[in-house]
């Protein structure tokens, strides 16, 4: 069994400087929390694999292909491999729980 806190994920990830921390790899998924200050550009690029948002605190709004969609604490969404996505409008610092099935291409070694 793993166990997480996420205050000590979050501390963790400031110590680092990232806006995105991966704290689990397995075959089968990658999870990571994404911050993005108020007013901030989200860069993101579509993705390979199948992937969940939890939104943990903040208010934005988010873009799933033509779709835009307002977000706050307690809003999950899914976004299936290869769609384009994007937060925007970001009136509140977010912070999200980024779950990848399978683990993110991308961070493979």
């Amino acid at each position: 069994m793993m166990h997480f806190v996420l205050e000590e994920l979050l501390r963790t990830q400031s110590q680092a400087g990232e806006i995105y921390h991966e704290f689990l790899r397995e075959d089968s998924m990658s999870v990571g929390i994404y911050q993005l200050a108020a007013g901030a550009v989200d860069g993101q690029q579509p993705h390979t694999e199948d992937e969940m948002y939890v939104v943990l605190k903040g208010s934005a709004q988010f873009c799933l292909e033509e779709e835009n969609i307002g977000v706050k604490a307690g809003s999950i969404l899914f976004v299936k491999a290869h769609a384009k996505h994007h937060f925007h409008s970001i009136t509140e610092d977010l912070t999200v729980m980024v779950i990848f099935s399978p683990a993110e291409y991308s961070l493979r070694s």
